[in-house]
């Protein structure tokens, strides 16, 4: 069910790195023209690093690895472009829409497609006020069970922190911090909360992958890479307006991450807009050196 582009699937086949992207980024995470100029920047980042990239997304009902420029623009332009989690690509499908792929989407495809390692962003986690609004984003649910290892910048600094890492745990999924004692907050290197387990290098990650997949627990990994220091920014005020006026507005659900990041974009003057793209493709230089070192041992390893 899941078309690859020639290369992806080429590189699939011949166990070559290889490196899933989300697209909700391009459809609802930034606007035009910084979401299609950020996704080829991405793209160009992970073959620079020896991997291919493999944007994910649904285009006219098929799920499709891999995108070309002219799916890239329409996925930033069009407004009839929805956002998929993992639960809605069956509705997607069934009447041939378009759609940008959230984490959880994407992890899915990503899997049945043979590909391990999947760069963004953040990744959505428990928001504030979850005890009363049960507002648990799927991401994490599908970290629980899809093998997929995920590099982010850590979970977005609109969540709550401290629960995210405690739904985590009880889904079994390895928390890992690149080069960092501390895990990392999206915008921010400091989230007040201790690194289960540092890892220094890329390879050093890549082994716990093999190693983790090995014994067919069936969770993903999350792979936290703080954002560059030069790019770092401290909005916890900014994030808080946001979540007033969210919750002003009665904005729940799949639209509130939007809101909240064009809300933040908006109130902190393009600031955060510029770290977003930063962290992204940050994130993007250590996936495809893990992608490529996975790529490595798998092969030493006749996997």
């Amino acid at each position: 069910m899941i078309s690859l582009s020639a290369e992806v699937a080429a590189a699939v086949a011949e166990g070559r790195p290889v490196v899933a992207l989300e697209s909700t980024i391009i459809s609802h995470g930034m606007p035009w023209p910084q979401n299609a100029e950020t996704a080829r920047l991405i793209e160009a980042e992970i073959r620079a690093g020896g991997a291919v990239p493999a944007t994910i997304a649904v285009i006219d009902g098929a799920l499709r690895a891999g995108l070309d420029d002219a799916a890239l623009e329409r996925l930033g332009r069009d407004k009839g472009v929805v956002k998929a989690a993992s639960r809605d690509l069956a509705v997607a499908m069934a009447r041939g829409g378009s759609a940008g792929t959230t984490v959880s989407a994407t992890m899915v495809i990503a899997e049945r497609a043979g590909i391990a390692v999947f760069a963004t962003g953040g990744v959505g986690g428990v928001h504030r006020g979850a005890e009363a609004s049960f507002d648990i984003s799927a991401d994490l649910v599908e970290l629980g069970r899809t093998q997929t290892a995920v590099i982010c910048a850590g979970v977005k600094s609109i969540l709550d922190i401290p629960k995210t890492l405690e739904f985590l745990e009880t889904q079994r999924v390895p928390v890992l911090t690149y080069g960092s004692d501390e895990f990392p907050a999206f915008y921010s290197r400091q989230s007040g909360q201790k690194a289960e387990h540092r890892c220094d290098t890329p390879e050093a990650i890549a082994e716990i992958i093999r190693r983790h997949r090995g014994l067919g627990i069936g969770s993903g990994l999350l792979i936290a890479n703080p954002i560059p220091l030069e790019n770092a920014v401290e909005i916890e005020p900014i994030i808080a307006a946001a979540i007033a006026d969210a919750a002003r507005q009665g904005i729940i659900g799949k639209a509130l991450t939007p809101f909240l990041l064009a809300r933040i974009n908006d109130l902190s003057h393009g600031e955060s807009l510029a770290a977003n793209i930063a962290l992204v493709r940050n994130n993007a230089v250590l996936a495809a050196k893990i992608a490529v070192a996975l790529a490595e041992r798998n092969r030493t390893h006749g996997l």
